[in-house]
């Protein structure tokens, strides 16, 4: 039996299963191994740095790599069609191993202006305190992001869907601005796209990160990150951001993560047609002001969805009236939908995200940006994030907490 992690060229549920997974040699197990081992035991002389590892060299500290580890990122990159995948302990560890990797004192970053909090406050915060200028675009408008290129542009970050109001950004488009202006490195935050929906590195993006805590995993019991691209790109990440900055993954994360990945065609499918049944209910409710869906024609970017995205995922937001007081009675009231932060798990999550606390906290949009912004989210929304339960069920719960 091949040691070796397989490469598969069939579909999405194909792929899923198999990849980067093979029988154990020894035993012949189906299953993956979990491998907890922090050292191993090596048959020859090697070099003592990370720097001396090669495409060959065998698995030495598992904070350089590790088989379980290696297996799941066999499945991430077949999943992404990429070269090379880096776990990360979370998906903050992977967005930061990405901007600490690329970006120094003196460098430009453009960020959209709404993505993951954790990042926009790395955007806002801590990168300029190392040096590092930051424009912050409304990224739904790529000529927002080609007008905001300066000579020193070294990245440009996107997030698509963004978090937490469902705009979408063309990847495509910006790509291409990207590779016309010196072959600007660009990075997007998929975790609400998944590769079953958006494959970026098919669209001409360089970086695809996720927070596989989310869909990936599936199950909302372990944490992790990771980033797919290039093999030149991922090995200078793997020693940078792997080696020195040390947020790599638990190999037992990693084991969960694998499990739920073999899933992840099948529970987008069942994801989706859940949202479109809360959305389309939702979008019917007179308490309901608005929805954000992308599956949604009366989604502003509809159009832009259909062309980018092959699933339209299980996220959805919405406006109501009062809707602090809604959330008060959906901690207390709701029976099947949790009321907690996260996402892509099997069960479904909701949380309320009132506007003016993120501008105060997290995002801190001004003028035009701040009315892009409010005409998604108006003075606050619920962030949904539809599980597999079914989806009349949930229907049910919101009516009896909506009114």
């Amino acid at each position: 039996m091949s040691k070796k992690n397989i490469t598969l060229d069939g579909g999405p549920q194909t792929t899923a299963v198999h990849a980067g997974e093979f029988p154990d040699p020894a035993t012949g197990a189906s299953a993956p191994n979990l491998v907890m081992s922090s050292t191993y035991v090596t048959e020859e002389a090697a070099g003592f740095s990370a720097h001396d590892l090669g495409d060959d060299s065998g698995f030495l500290y598992s904070r350089w790599s590790n088989p379980t580890v290696s297996q799941l990122e066999h499945k991430l990159c077949a999943l992404e069609n990429a070269e090379a995948t880096l776990c990360f302990a979370s998906g903050m560890a992977a967005a930061s191993g990405v901007l600490f990797s690329l970006l120094s004192a003196g460098d430009h970053c453009i960020m959209t202006d709404t993505n993951y909090a954790g990042v926009a406050e790395i955007g806002r915060d801590t990168l300029p305190r190392f040096g590092v200028e930051v424009s912050l675009v409304d990224a739904s408008n790529p000529q927002n992001v080609a007008d905001a290129i300066k000579p020193n542009t070294k990245l440009i970050w996107l997030e698509s869907p963004a978090n937490p109001i469902m705009r979408l950004t063309d990847l495509k488009a910006i790509a291409d601005i990207a590779k016309a202006n010196g072959g600007i490195k660009t990075a997007v935050d998929s975790t609400f796209a998944t590769p079953i929906a958006t494959r970026p590195i098919d669209l001409g993006i360089d970086y695809v990160m996720h927070s596989l805590t989310k869909y990936m995993g599936g199950h909302g019991d372990a944490v992790g990150g990771s980033v797919s691209g290039s093999k030149e790109d991922i090995a200078a990440l793997r020693l940078e951001a792997g080696i020195h900055h040390g947020g790599v993954m638990s190999p037992f994360n990693a084991w969960l993560i694998i499990r739920g990945a073999a899933t992840l065609p099948l529970r987008m499918r069942a994801h989706q047609e859940g949202a479109l049944t809360v959305a389309n209910f939702l979008e019917a409710h007179p308490k309901v002001t608005r929805v954000m869906y992308p599956g949604l024609a009366s989604h502003p970017q509809h159009e832009l969805a259909k062309r980018q995205m092959a699933n339209f995922s299980g996220m959805l937001s919405f406006q109501v009236e009062d809707g602090a007081a809604v959330a008060d009675r959906m901690t207390k009231e709701l029976q099947i939908i949790h009321y907690a932060v996260s996402l892509g798990h099997h069960r479904s999550l909701i949380f309320w995200m009132d506007t003016p606390g993120l501008m105060e906290t997290s995002f801190r949009l001004e003028g035009d940006q701040l009315d892009s912004y409010k005409a998604y989210a108006g003075e606050g929304i619920f962030r949904m994030s539809v599980g597999l339960e079914d989806g009349e069920d949930l229907c049910a719960d919101l009516d009896r907490v909506l009114g």
